[in-house]
């Protein structure tokens, strides 16, 4: 899943320079609160908190944090049966036993996961989506259960016309929401049945279709990210440096950050972020550069993750001095 968590981490501030630090949790003053009610089993205050966040302003992010607390399971089926028209229990219990089904897969390949791992995994999608079903008919206008569908879905295989009706049922709701984009962009990747020529357009036209200044600029660094790694060590250099790279990461940099309608809302940081990355792989230091100044320091997992997992912050001090930032 793109489903990235941020931890604090601060290095050494050099001349001229912001201290690169990885986020933590968005910066969100709610974050930590919603933490403590999560693991404490206090729905009253996970409710205020949740239900005091529109979707539209980053209600996806605190979901995740409530969802991805270890327990959560163990007391939001209870709270969900004592409220039985209520969706946004539904929708907790929904995102938990997505998040708790990737806990038991783990993030190994495929053919290191045992069949038991599996079936567990599996077992906790489809409660997942029984869930999510049930706050998607109380709650027709939310985008939310659509979107998590999106990432159960994936987990249970269900095909590539199930998961586009499943992603166009989100955009329906949120036609520019950023999540469902990235998620629908790994259900056309290669690596998920899909092709790179698939990534690509997907990538293209939901940026083009979107308003100027739209966070979507994101999908077409990513797209070319996904096909750089895919290749071997060589021809993913030759791919990446390729002027039409170049140029596609212009065009859609345009049409995004750069334009005057911008603004840094919501996941703006990882968006730079994976400009900046993909700028630098293909040899545009004055675009990285622009990138790096615009993130003053601030470091997202994704996509250095891809680089080096363990230590995000590092590989982006590296091309930041590579780019001469």
């Amino acid at each position: 899943m793109a489903l990235l968590r941020n931890w604090g981490l601060t290095l050494g501030k050099r001349a001229g320079r912001p201290v690169a630090r990885l986020e933590k949790d968005s910066d969100d003053p709610e974050v930590l609160r919603l933490k403590g009610a999560a693991a404490a089993a206090d729905w009253a205050v996970v409710r205020e908190v949740l239900e005091a966040r529109p979707e539209s302003e980053g209600r996806t992010d605190l979901l995740w944090t409530v969802c991805d607390t270890a327990g959560v399971e163990k007391w939001i089926t209870g709270v969900a049966e004592a409220e039985p028209g209520a969706a946004l229990p539904r929708l907790v219990a929904g995102f938990r036993h997505v998040s708790w089904g990737w806990d038991a897969r783990t993030s190994a390949r495929a053919k290191d996961v045992s069949r038991e791992q599996f079936e567990v995994f599996h077992e906790r999608l489809r409660t997942a989506e029984r869930w999510l079903y049930e706050a998607a008919e109380i709650e027709p206008g939310w985008a939310s259960p659509w979107y998590c569908l999106q990432i159960s879905g994936r987990g249970l295989e269900v095909g590539a016309e199930v998961a586009r009706r499943r992603f166009e049922a989100t955009v329906r709701r949120a036609p520019h929401h950023l999540e469902a984009h990235q998620q629908q962009l790994q259900q056309v990747c290669q690596k998920w049945g899909g092709s790179h020529e698939e990534m690509h357009a997907f990538a293209r036209a939901s940026v083009l279709n979107a308003p100027r200044g739209t966070l979507l600029g994101q999908l077409v660094a990513v797209a070319h990210l996904e096909e750089w790694l895919s290749l071997d060590s060589g021809p993913d250099a030759a791919y990446i440096r390729r002027p039409e790279v170049a140029a596609s990461l212009n065009e859609a940099a345009d049409h995004s950050y750069r334009h005057p309608d911008f603004v840094r809302r919501n996941g703006w940081v990882q968006v730079l972020n994976s400009f900046a990355m993909a700028f630098s792989l293909a040899g545009d230091h004055e675009g990285a550069r622009e990138c790096f100044r615009a993130t003053e320091g601030r470091v997202s997992e994704f996509p250095w993750s891809y680089l080096n997992g363990s230590d995000p912050v590092a590989v982006y001090r590296e091309l930041r001095s590579a780019a001469g930032r």
